[in-house]
């Protein structure tokens, strides 16, 4: 795996040199960058393995994006059937998961515990990720000096964002129609119905219905998850198409434009995993080598498709691989999804700030603590909603008394931040799950197995 990343960051660094120093003759660039390509296919093709095969396609998708980008702009369909999919079997694997945990051991006091410590844990990480996030642009200060004009095009799916009318999040929780919260993928809404349908059926008198809904929801679980395996043959083709459309449209001058804010995010990133996630890991004990194991597929997909749901079912069958409780597990990773979302929580704060230097305004400590209060109300509980995480940006410039249109910008690079802050939103998720499980002691470090 440490062959592939490097392969990813080589290519990365390629394209830069290649932007700083430009040559005679291009094909010099292209004829290394293409080499590099069929080494790396050559060696995923003899592996065999789903994780492999989805860096192999970001790396195609990114050269693809960029060598005929007009033949790439349509390949964004493949990405879409793909979350097409996955949508089809988040629900009913929420449902059956849940179901199972929560109503085949019948212990409600473990459950409330267990919402207690997920909510604390939440609140306690995305306010380190809120934290590192101001942090992190004070120091690199990418708003400063950077002019760059609102297109046209951003400005019209800015404005489009926010015609969405505003919602009560602490109604939306809860769902009106079962059918509808499935047909919207209103996972918090899910999540909720299947726990009351788990309560209902612990407190039946009548063993035999008991039993037989249960033995009903482990038979959809179990083919829930056979569906999985079956829709994962197709990621390598979805981050391939996904990639190669988000580079064709994007382009690679704006990106240069806002570079700084770019690099900002990811390093910023980078810092709150090793700094934050990583001695949570070491504090509970878990065994970083494995878990990295298991997260990867899910981390890939999510970084490559900037979808949760793409790594949702994913993200729940490895961490119950590894040793996680299957009730556990079912309650906690779909929840974050609403309220543990670390990655979109550093990138708010971050966001906010540069959009205020970029006007040239500058914000004292205590206007950027509250600030940073905003957005830890609004924030949760908007998973699933369109262009959540512009429309709370949009909020929080609007609150500082910035012009709204300006926050516009960030969207031409917007897709690229996506992708990092939606890896690290399943990452944390992830991380949570296990964490969570071993305070329960419903944590089992399982035999080595494969995760492909």
């Amino acid at each position: 795996m440490f062959t592939y990343v490097s392969c990813f960051l080589l290519f990365g660094a390629l394209f830069f040199i290649e932007s700083k120093l430009p040559v005679s003759n291009p094909y010099i660039y292209k004829s290394i960058r293409y080499s590099v390509l069929a080494l790396v296919t050559f060696v995923t093709f003899k592996k065999r393995k789903l994780s492999l095969w989805i860096f192999t396609s970001m790396i195609l998708g990114i050269e693809v994006g960029i060598d005929f980008p007009e033949f790439a702009k349509d390949l964004g369909k493949l990405g879409t059937i793909f979350l097409r999919l996955i949508k089809t079997l988040v629900a009913p694997l929420i449902f059956s998961t849940l179901v199972i945990g929560i109503a085949g051991h019948s212990n409600l006091k473990q459950l409330g515990r267990m919402g207690l410590k997920s909510i604390l844990y939440f609140e306690i990480v995305t306010t380190f990720a809120l934290l590192i996030g101001l942090l992190a642009i004070n120091i690199s200060q990418a708003g400063k000096g950077v002019k760059v004009e609102t297109t046209s095009a951003a400005l019209e799916k800015s404005q489009d964002l926010l015609k969405q009318p505003a919602k009560d999040h602490l109604v939306e929780m809860f769902p009106e129609n079962i059918a509808k919260s499935v047909a919207e993928g209103e996972v918090l809404q899910i999540v909720i119905f299947s726990i009351i349908f788990a309560v209902a059926i612990s407190m039946l008198t009548n063993v035999s219905h008991k039993n037989r809904m249960l033995e009903g929801c482990e038979s959809l679980s179990e083919v829930m998850f056979k569906f999985t395996d079956i829709v994962m043959y197709v990621a390598p083709f979805a981050v391939f198409g996904a990639l190669a459309s988000t580079v064709a449209k994007s382009g690679i001058d704006i990106l240069m434009n806002l570079f700084k804010l770019v690099g900002t995010l990811y390093v910023s990133l980078i810092v709150f995993i090793t700094c934050v996630l990583l001695p949570i890991a070491l504090m509970a004990k878990i065994p970083i080598r494995r878990f990295i194991k298991a997260v990867t597929e899910p981390v890939s997909l999510a970084f490559a498709t900037a979808s949760s749901e793409a790594a949702l079912p994913k993200a729940m069958e490895n961490m119950e691989k590894l040793g996680a409780s299957k009730k556990v597990v079912s309650f906690v990773i779909p929840t974050g999804y609403s309220f543990n979302l670390d990655g979109t929580t550093l990138y708010l704060s971050l966001a906010t700030i540069f959009v205020a230097q970029m006007c040239g305004k500058d914000l004292s400590i205590a206007e950027q603590i509250g600030i940073g209060l905003l957005l830890m109300l609004t924030s949760k509980g908007v998973a699933g909603v369109r262009g959540a995480s512009f429309v709370i940006l949009a909020g929080a410039v609007a609150y500082l008394k910035l012009p709204v249109e300006k926050a516009s910008v960030i969207l031409a690079v917007d897709a690229l931040m996506d992708m990092a802050r939606t890896s690290v939103n399943v990452l944390g998720n992830c991380l949570a799950s296990i964490v969570i499980a071993k305070s329960e002691k419903e944590f089992v470090l399982s035999e080595e197995v494969a995760y492909d």
